[in-house]
């Protein structure tokens, strides 16, 4: 990965040297085209070619498309920087820790980090390593399609929308519950840990990749931070929405596209996925009225009964967490019952969390990678996943001697008050949980359609 950081940089560096700085608001129908080692950039019209050692540099005007091995994606300039910045270890305070640290591209823009994931219940440290945030990363891809954060029925109670598993991201900021989360973790403490927003837009205006982003913002664009540190959302945002992110290149879009069949074992976890196992109430598997491809959840906020997970170091963070082991997770009324107006319905969204997308849940490296589920990570496989779903209420509470979690006995929920009843015993055999878990495992990006 630090490779590919490198030479991005020097592809950018070459790239703003001939294109130049001029204000652009938007990047224009031109392209630029490029080869860096393994990586093409592709980048349009008037061809200007440039070469420094071994890098060779077509540089032309608008897309630029990154061959990363596995695929090629058209990245348009704003783009290009969205991902600069995504990639930069420079950003964190101390220095060390990029977005990419918490969403790695090989495991769906979720957790990369195997150690965390298998020690540490899928939860990461910040860039002061002796910080720990409180719940599992959740992954950036798709996240783009997310509605800005609404209560959805005053009767209910029920909420839409929004990002983070809170979704205290609510759009008000910047116009996209995406473009307010994007900035979120360069200010955390927890994470990347940044006095002020100043501070980032100080390092992205003198880095490697600085004139990208005044060729993209404008030549004055560092001179206002506090709109420079919009541009640098937006640039993020840009990045998150491009098809090296959100590319629905799954098993399941190439059959909606009618270009593969699914396998029989497949096609019976869809149909259960969808009628018996109810998982389709939440997480949509139906194209859109207008044929566009399911995202694999609808944005409200659930609860299924999530036990808490023992594992997490967010117990022994007594800095940010006086409670210690006796915090419980409030999910979305953590969120709102900050907002006086909204107090009101912050019981019956105690413990609820923003249903993710399925899309890249099993998205590994390799077979034996281990991947965490849930807010918490209380999960390590989607089988244990789909199982807790099927028995929740169905073996014993664990506790009794022998008893082995998700064998015989599940723990209790973390919080039981709003637990999902309609999940929790699902009558599903054996054989029908493994179909549920075949299907599931078509959602992965990265596909290829056989010719």
């Amino acid at each position: 990965m630090l490779s590919k950081k490198i030479l991005m940089c020097a592809a950018v560096l070459l790239i703003t040297a001939t294109v130049g700085t001029a204000a652009v608001a938007e990047p224009t129908s031109e392209t630029i085209t490029a080869n860096v080692g393994n990586i093409g950039l592709n980048i349009a019209p008037d061809e200007m070619n440039a070469k420094v050692g071994n890098i060779e540099l077509n540089v032309k005007h608008e897309k630029m498309t990154t061959d990363m091995g596995n695929g090629e994606s058209k990245l348009t300039p704003k783009e290009l920087l969205g991902e600069l910045i995504f990639f930069d270890a420079n950003l964190s305070e101390p220095k060390g820790q990029a977005c990419e640290d918490c969403h790695g591209k090989d495991v769906g823009w979720s957790g990369p980090n195997e150690a965390s994931n298998v020690l540490r219940g899928g939860v990461y440290h910040g860039a002061n390593v002796s910080r720990f945030g409180n719940r599992k990363p959740p992954t950036i891809a798709y996240s783009t399609f997310a509605p800005n954060f609404r209560l959805d029925n005053a009767t209910t109670g029920a909420f839409v929308g929004g990002e983070f598993w809170d979704g205290r991201a609510t759009g008000k900021i910047r116009g996209t519950a995406a473009a307010d989360q994007a900035t979120a973790p360069f200010l955390n403490p927890l994470e990347m840990n940044n006095p002020d927003g100043d501070a980032v837009v100080n390092k992205v205006c003198t880095s490697s990749y600085a004139d990208l982003f005044k060729q993209v913002w404008g030549s004055n664009a560092c001179g206002d931070k506090n709109k420079a540190f919009d541009y640098i959302a937006f640039s993020i945002v840009a990045f998150e929405a491009s098809k090296e992110v959100t590319p629905f290149t799954s098993k399941y879009d190439a059959y909606l596209d009618g270009k593969v069949k699914l396998t029989r074992k497949e096609m019976k976890g869809l149909k259960l996925f969808k009628g018996k196992a109810i998982c389709d109430e939440c997480h949509i598997a139906d194209p859109g009225p207008d044929g566009q491809h399911p995202l694999f959840t609808n944005f409200i906020y659930g609860d299924p009964g999530t036990p808490r997970n023992p594992q997490n170091p967010f117990y022994n963070e007594t800095e940010f967490n006086p409670l210690g082991a006796a915090y419980i997770d409030p999910g979305l009324a953590g969120h709102i019952q900050n907002d006086p107006k909204l107090l009101k319905y912050q019981r019956i969204n105690y413990g609820k969390f923003r249903v993710p997308t399925l899309r890249n849940i099993d998205k590994r490296p390799n077979e034996t990678f281990v991947k965490r589920y849930m807010h918490n990570g209380f999960f390590s496989s989607i089988e244990d996943v789909v199982h807790f779903y099927n028995t929740r209420d169905v073996l014993p509470v664990c506790g009794f001697s022998g008893s082995v979690v998700g064998k015989n006995c599940w723990p209790l929920p973390e919080v039981a008050l709003n637990a999902n009843p309609k999940v929790g015993n699902l009558g599903l055999t054996d054989e029908e949980e493994e179909d549920i878990v075949a299907f599931l495992k078509t959602l992965s990006d990265g596909f290829i359609p056989p010719k």
